[in-house]
């Protein structure tokens, strides 16, 4: 087996093993409760979960899914959100490489996964993980593989004061809340990890892919697309993903093509 394959086994098995903690992040922080104690436990009978059921993907497999102690069905979320992470971790070390950089986008994706999955069952991106993040993307700015310092606190601030613009001037021509300050933050976030230069792209595939689900629910469900309940969150989450790994390619195509 090559290095490189082992280093990419090694970022799975993180990124799997961050996943299960994304996970506790997803149960807990809405519901105001801790993320230390207790430990994991049966969300059926509340008993806790013996370390060797709580392997990341594998415990759920082999247990098919179910509780060993009462046999009641765990969420295929679980192993889901570990497997993403995995995937993540992985993609991001194979596109970037060894270097700084790469821990720090790894923890950025890490946080849009938390993120994603509360936004969408609770429609809430929490101020614990996005204010912090703001903080984090623009100190780690400073550091070699990142945004220079300007970059991303353009980027915090452009991408934050669009998103806001475009909160005001919704409702005020539909009278109604399209998106909410969470969302707000979260591309501050993003922009402040990534910098300016990911706005474009985010915003083009949050947009496109937003408007196409909610196009389709609507059509669907035979309600106006501005009645669509699913939250933006994740479609900015997606923007952010799509830019570090095709997002220089889709400038160049874009560029080639107006040459």
């Amino acid at each position: 087996m090559s290095l490189q394959i082992q280093y990419l086994l090694f970022a799975f098995a993180a990124g799997a093993a961050m996943g299960s903690f994304a996970n506790v992040l997803i149960h807990r922080l809405p519901a105001g409760r801790s993320i230390v104690s207790p430990g994991s436990r049966c969300p059926a009978c509340d008993k806790a979960i013996r370390w060797y059921d709580n392997v990341p993907i594998v415990s759920y497999l082999l247990l098919r899914g179910r509780c060993r102690s009462c046999g009641g069905t765990i969420s295929p979320r679980y192993p889901v959100v570990e497997l993403i992470t995995g995937l993540l971790f992985a993609g991001v070390l194979w596109r970037m490489g060894l270097q700084a950089g790469t821990a720090i986008i790894a923890l950025f994706l890490w946080a849009l996964v938390v993120v994603t999955f509360i936004d969408l069952d609770h429609r809430i991106i929490p101020d614990v993980i996005s204010l912090p993040g703001i903080v984090v993307g623009l100190a780690f700015s400073l550091l070699p593989g990142s945004p220079r310092p300007l970059d991303s606190l353009l980027g915090a601030a452009i991408g934050a004061g669009f998103l806001f613009f475009v909160l005001v001037a919704y409702e005020k021509i539909m009278g109604d809340e399209g998106m909410g300050m969470g969302d707000v933050k979260l591309m501050a976030m993003i922009g402040a990890f990534l910098g300016w230069q990911a706005l474009p792209v985010t915003i083009l595939v949050s947009s496109l892919t937003g408007t196409l689900v909610g196009i389709c629910y609507a059509v669907v469900k035979g309600e106006p697309v501005r009645k669509f309940p699913v939250p933006f969150g994740p479609f900015l989450a997606l923007g952010a993903v799509v830019h570090i790994f095709f997002g220089l390619e889709m400038i160049l195509w874009y560029l080639e093509k107006l040459s």
